[in-house]
């Protein structure tokens, strides 16, 4: 009998009514884990922002000198934030229900029993059990253990695991990574340390986003220029206008009003939010929600093989004596290490099934947990020796090619095994007490013990998917390399047929690098190695990811830019992952990249158009002022505009399909383009409006120049939509051909004529105009052209 058992027995944990006096004494770990922003926050964060205020005031006026239909622009920022408030809603209630799924439920004891309780019923005092993998959820002072060993990383950074026996302090944000034990809480609630870790690690928070930070950047510059363009629009307009203050005041709100490209925010908070829902009916919790934007600029994606290949049982096909060793006996053994083991692993589990303990003369009387630093587990087992004495003895259960040198004879049949995908553990006796450090040296081989992996049926076209993608898919795993490399092979996974034994990769970075570029499958990976390799690979510059689900990947996981944890993985892979498969289905990565890439390549087309629209805005204000002459349009025209070419199409755009790799440089990228078409179509547009002022005279003069200038402004906007749309599809073309339909709508139908005041006189001007308006298409396309040869979009 081990110790953990025999001490669970003279330590039952609290009663029930000692439970109930910590809760009336508010002594409980009561510590609000909120999953995403609290409803009062989305509504705050999307109403009060600092260009809804510009907006607002600018509505406000117009409001006082009419007429409304001045004011739509009021409306339309209204409609905006109303949607985005309603999407971050519906994200917030697909998050809150994941991460409830999604929360671990540690094993607490009481009243003898062992019991799965959520983290926030814990009570002070509470005698909480702990395994390989499972995360320290409070403070506390370790009451059992049996080869206890805590990784302390995520709070001191140092990897090395710590033996804990009782009466040693446990840290919450710590986990376990071999053996067992029981901790009693000390603190709970706001005064354990976990207050803080919980807070950072289950809030979906929006860290570093290269998107969001871009656009913030974009939004900074905008705001400076609009301050002396709408000082100097303000006086030309005053000046020009004369005493027709409320006119003065309409064309000075035209001016500003769209040099605000207030709907670029929401629809990245749109397109984030609805990549979130999309995800969460996957079964896949998006943790932070930059996550989605990451995984879609990664390159390269590290994969472990137990958990993301393959599935988590295993069954044992052979159990292949060596040395002469009794088949009968080795079973008994094998039976006693199984259950010698509270929580035992996949190779375990397979290992109890096939050999079930329960001969009342086998026991043992002391364990050595499995530790993926060791990769072997022990345990002193008590039983008859072959002439029938009792009598205890050393046994040793791991990797063949750690526990025995190279050129050992038990080592001949195992890498034709290993070359078939099977894994195979040597059973090994020492003559050294299993405390004993050198434990595993000069070990007697008794047995191998042949396992089949099964592999998981999605995980061949999800490697498909990454090669077609050009994304490297790199195996690293803990087993045996060409046993890995035969399972990656069966995948289909291109260079798998050279797989490399880690424990030969060169250790200064630079060279590991190198090796890492060249192979695509490593087996025998420590813990540590697997933090070095997304490190070395990260150094040349690649975007890395990280999939796992065991202790072992913990530190790999926290260190890649993306870290990605199955569901039924550890608490501790699932604290570090940004993102969470929570069906444990590999085969939802895929559609994880496509949403990122969706998001990041809509948002930068239309960031093109917002953009495109401020400096043709701020161009058209600072001629005007230099000029002094009317500003050409009322709001209402710019309102019909912005709908038409910008509004409605950007929201489609946004939501489109999109598998185009993201890459970095987004303000360079997007400005690039924006700057020489917003100056194309401004100047266009100018060029039509002094041309309408020298050829109308007359009462419907004002109305017919402005309408002339913007003819010419639509068709440029729409010329600049068509080519954002490229490449082409129906529903793309349709969509251009609509908002065109829509412009022609107004012009033909009067009492739309008379809303927004537009009415075309005459054909010499209006057949100039589109004139205009086709020179400055062309520019556009030449512009576009050179956008495209400098790398920044394929030419169509």
């Amino acid at each position: 009998m081990t110790a953990s058992r025999a001490m669970a027995r003279t330590n039952p944990g609290l009663s029930a009514g000692e439970v109930a006096e910590r809760v009336a004494r508010g002594e409980v770990n009561d510590v609000p884990v909120r999953s995403s922003r609290s409803t009062a926050d989305i509504v705050r964060g999307n109403v009060f922002t600092r260009f809804n205020a510009i907006i607002g005031v600018l509505f406000l006026i117009i409001l006082v000198v009419g007429p409304i239909q001045d004011g739509l622009f009021g409306f339309v920022i209204v409609a905006n934030t109303a949607i985005g408030i309603v999407q971050e809603l519906r994200a917030k209630k697909t998050l809150d229900s994941l991460a409830v799924i999604g929360e671990a439920k540690p094993t607490v004891r009481r009243d003898g029993a062992a019991v799965q309780i959520p983290t926030s019923r814990i009570v002070l005092g509470d005698l909480v059990e702990l395994g390989p993998g499972d995360k320290c959820v409070v403070d506390g002072r370790v009451a059992e253990a049996d080869g206890l060993e805590i990784d302390e990383s995520l709070l001191t950074g140092e990897a090395d695991p710590v033996l804990k026996r009782p009466g040693d302090p446990v840290l919450s944000g710590s986990f376990v990574v071999a053996g067992g034990g029981a901790f009693t809480a000390t603190k709970v609630g706001r005064e354990a340390y976990a207050a803080q870790l919980a807070e950072e690690a289950s809030r979906f928070t929006l860290v570093h986003s290269e998107l969001r930070s871009g656009i913030s950047q974009i939004l900074k510059y905008v705001t400076w220029m609009m301050i002396p363009t709408a000082i100097g629009l303000i006086i030309s307009q005053f000046v020009v206008e004369g005493d027709d203050w409320r006119e003065s005041v309409r064309r000075m709100v035209a001016g500003i009003v769209p040099m605000v490209p207030e709907g670029l925010v929401l629809l990245t908070s749109v397109a984030f939010a609805i990549g979130v829902i999309r995800l969460g009916r996957k079964q896949c919790l998006v943790q932070e929600l930059p996550a989605i934007e990451g995984l879609a600029r990664v390159d390269v994606v590290c994969l472990d093989k137990t958990g993301t290949l393959t599935e988590g049982g295993m069954d044992v096909t052979e159990l292949r004596p060596l040395n002469g060793s009794e088949e009968e006996r080795l079973r008994r053994v094998l039976g006693v290490l199984g259950a010698a083991d509270p929580r035992p692993n996949a190779s375990l589990q397979a290992i109890v099934d096939a050999c079930p303990d329960g001969h009342p003369d086998w026991g043992c009387t002391d364990t050595l947990p499995f530790s993926s630093a060791r990769k072997y587990s022990g345990a002193t087992v008590t039983g008859p020796d072959p002439g029938g004495r009792a009598g205890s003895a050393t046994w040793l259960l791991g990797a063949p090619d750690v526990l025995l040198p190279d050129g050992d004879p038990a080592l001949a049949g195992i890498e034709e095994l290993n070359a078939r995908g099977l894994r195979v553990l040597l059973l090994a006796r020492s003559d050294r007490e299993l405390g004993d450090p050198r434990v595993a040296e000069e070990v007697r081989a008794a047995a191998l013990v042949v396992l089949e992996q099964r592999l998981r049926p999605d995980a061949g076209d999800t490697l498909r998917y990454f090669a077609e993608q050009n994304v490297d898919a790199k195996v690293i795993s803990g087993d045996n390399a060409v046993s890995v490399g035969a399972v990656a092979t069966k995948l289909g996974l291109p260079g798998a047929e050279r797989p490399v034994d880690a424990r030969r990769l060169p250790a200064e970075r630079g060279e590991m690098a190198t090796a890492l570029e060249g192979g695509a499958v490593f087996g025998r990976v420590t813990p540590r190695q697997k933090r070095d390799m997304v490190g070395a690979l990260q150094s040349r510059g690649h975007n890395v990811a990280m999939t796992g689900d065991g202790v072992n990947d913990v530190l790999a996981l926290k260190d890649a830019d993306i870290g990605v944890s199955m569901g039924s993985g550890s608490e501790a892979t699932r604290a570090v992952a940004q993102i969470v498969l929570l069906d444990n289905s590999f085969a939802a990565l895929p559609s994880v990249v496509a949403e990122g890439r969706r998001v990041i390549g809509n948002i930068e087309r239309v960031a093109n158009l917002f953009l495109v629209k401020t400096v043709y805005s701020v161009l058209l204000a600072l001629l005007v002022v230099c000029s002094r002459v009317e500003y050409p349009f009322l709001p209402r025209h710019l309102t019909l505009l912005s709908t038409l070419t910008i509004g409605v199409p950007a929201f489609f755009l946004a939501l489109a399909p999109n598998r185009e790799r993201a890459r970095p440089h987004f303000v360079r990228r997007v400005m690039r383009y924006a700057v020489p078409a917003g100056l194309i179509a401004g100047a266009a547009t100018f060029a039509a409006y002094l041309l309408a002022r020298n050829h109308y005279s007359g009462d419907e003069s004002l109305e017919a120049e402005t309408s002339a200038a913007t003819l010419t402004l639509f068709l440029v906007s729409l010329w600049v939509l068509a080519i954002v749309a490229r490449p082409y599809t129906w529903w793309r073309v349709a969509l251009v051909l609509t908002m065109a339909l829509g412009f022609v709508v107004v012009l033909i139908t009067p009492w739309l004529q008379d809303f927004f005041a537009l009415k075309l006189i005459g054909t010499t001007m209006p057949w100039t105009a589109v004139g205009i308006a086709v020179l400055a298409g062309l520019g556009l396309e030449v512009a576009w052209r050179r956008f495209a040869a400098e790398g920044g979009e394929p030419a169509p």
